[in-house]
């Protein structure tokens, strides 16, 4: 036997017309379910994008120049920082007629993911693809607070802190009632911003550098997903077989 299948082929035509992942959505799913209810994360959940490797054909294939492999299947995927272990997940598969009209994409990935664990006090870390200050206020109201990094063409973002000379290892704080903005000149001309609901008051070390605690706190919890995906790499459960015969494929 070469291929296991997971669904009805007949009806799948069918299935497809509403569902993109029909081929696999019924495991994927009790996947999904177990993932959420067999563990209980931690304080911290890191937030990013996986893309599998596939050259499958199918009208959700991505294709993106800045990955290892550039062409596979987009996964939203949600980790707990301790373990790496997947807490949520679930596929890109382009335009989501479900999607509120006028709510970010960023936005919708993030709260779904985060819905099983809301309201438990978590703190949830992203990258400036997610990070928004629309986006802070939702998960406070859901006893959760966000830090991560936030593009420089945010609304955000003040006029004033998008200057490109400023001088190394200086910074600038601003604060709303909803979250702190950090803005961290690493280098010269190289501005980074931070957005965090989790911390009122911002300290920087007594190093050199001059760093303050939300971009060390930042360079701490960010690797969830990125250690998660080295592994999956890493650890593969695709079976080579001998030369001439096909892959085979062990779920």
């Amino acid at each position: 036997m070469q291929h296991l299948r997971f669904d009805d082929k007949s009806t799948r035509c069918d299935r497809a017309k509403t569902d993109k992942f029909a081929a696999i959505s019924s495991v994927w799913g009790s996947f999904v379910t177990n993932c959420i209810t067999c563990y209980n994360p931690g304080l911290h959940i890191t937030i990013d994008e996986q893309l599998f490797p596939s050259k499958t054909r199918c009208s959700f294939l991505q294709y993106i120049a800045s990955k290892p492999d550039k062409f596979g299947i987009k996964f939203w995927v949600a980790c707990d920082l301790k373990s790496k272990y997947i807490c949520n997940v679930f596929p890109y598969l382009g335009k989501d007629p479900n999607r509120p009209t006028g709510e970010r994409l960023s936005e919708n990935v993030v709260m779904r993911l985060m819905e099983p664990f809301l309201d438990k006090g978590r703190n949830v870390t992203t990258d400036n693809f997610f990070t928004s200050l629309s986006l802070a206020q939702k998960l406070l109201r859901r006893k959760t607070t966000i830090l991560g990094t936030v593009n420089r063409i945010r609304r955000e973002i003040p006029q004033s802190t998008r200057q490109t000379d400023r001088n190394a290892f200086t910074t600038q704080v601003f604060s709303t009632s909803a979250a702190t903005l950090t803005a961290y000149a690493a280098k010269r001309k190289k501005t980074v911003y931070i957005l965090s609901s989790m911390h009122s008051v911002v300290q920087t070390d007594n190093t050199t550098k001059r760093k303050p605690n939300t971009v060390t706190l930042y360079n701490k919890t960010k690797c969830g997903v990125d250690v998660m995906d080295q592994m999956v790499r890493e650890y593969t459960v695709r079976k080579e077989h001998g030369a001439g015969q096909s892959p085979c494929f062990i779920t």
